[in-house]
């Protein structure tokens, strides 16, 4: 209950505040910033994920400009010398209104980074938009070898969806999903996901999957690793997949013992509309949202 209070008192944050509570876990607005988050990352020991705030686009033109900024960023990641992919929400390049577009501004962008020897992945939104986005995937699959997908452990589909795709190499980005579901659909529970998160990876590892697990749940990601030992697989078999600014000493622990950790770099001038959900959505930030109004100074 105090969570919904404090959510529905955020869109009366002065946008100065936000930004400054936002710092931690987005880069910035602009490209340069966003390198800048990349290249200290690449100095502790990371490597990164590059993407652009936004989703929802129906304009033509605005999908069109955001693939030539996708472009852009490959570009300057190659440059730079990061290691880094881009991951695109399939909406920021028109899926909500035409799908070719989408699929169309998606070859464009993958076009460009096989040329600069760079991976992409397409991200998943919420569930009217799943079937459109495996359409996408399967399509690139047939053209572009370094392309991957985000599959979500919280729909009861994805078991199905796993069996469901084409053979052949496959990277699979392992993720709670964050988008709140109709409980006709999805999993509601915490355990109910956190196990339906275990029996995806056990799936995707099955069928020989490269399967990056994103979470910042400890405790089940010690049941993966546990899981992971009892197939022969190594530590570094099996990259984690973290936030900007989410439980760095989780990051630390991890890299530590050996596993790999990529993150995820968000930035762009939506940044507030992406700040508000994060916030809603992730009990954790809200905690860290009601310290810094509560801490002086």
């Amino acid at each position: 209950m105090l969570n919904r209070l404090l959510v529905k008192g955020l869109g009366f944050v002065p946008t100065p505040v936000m930004r400054q509570l936002s710092s931690r876990y987005i880069a910035g607005e602009e490209l340069a910033d966003e390198m800048r988050a990349l290249t200290e990352l690449k100095g502790r020991g990371f490597t990164g994920i590059f993407d652009i705030l936004g989703e929802g686009i129906r304009s033509r033109e605005e999908a069109s400009q955001t693939a030539d900024d996708y472009i852009r960023g490959a570009e300057a990641i190659a440059a730079a010398g990061v290691d880094a992919y881009v991951s695109i929400k399939p909406t920021h390049l028109g899926l909500a209104s035409d799908e070719n577009l989408a699929l169309d501004l998606y070859r464009r962008i993958a076009t460009r980074c096989a040329e600069l020897g760079l991976f992409m992945r397409v991200e998943m939104e919420d569930h009217p938009t799943t079937d459109a986005t495996l359409r996408i995937f399967e399509a690139l699959r047939t053209d572009f070898e370094r392309v991957g997908i985000v599959l979500q452990s919280r729909l009861f589909r994805t078991l199905d969806d796993i069996d469901a795709l084409a053979p052949g190499p496959l990277d699979v980005r392992l993720v709670k999903g964050i988008y709140i579901e109709p409980p006709e659909i999805a999993h509601t529970r915490a355990g109910d996901i956190r196990d339906a998160f275990l029996a995806c990876a056990k799936k995707l590892w099955d069928r020989g999957a490269n399967v990056r697990l994103a979470t910042h749940d400890a405790p089940m990601a010690d049941r993966l690793f546990e899981s992971m030992s009892r197939r022969g697989m190594r530590s570094q078999d099996c990259e984690l997949q973290v936030l900007l600014g989410v439980q760095e000493p989780l990051w630390q622990r991890w890299k530590l013992e050996g596993r790999p950790v990529r993150v995820y770099v968000p930035y762009g001038p939506d940044w507030k509309a992406y700040s508000l959900r994060r916030l809603t959505r992730n009990p954790q930030l809200m905690r860290a949202v009601i310290k810094n109004f509560l801490t002086p100074g």
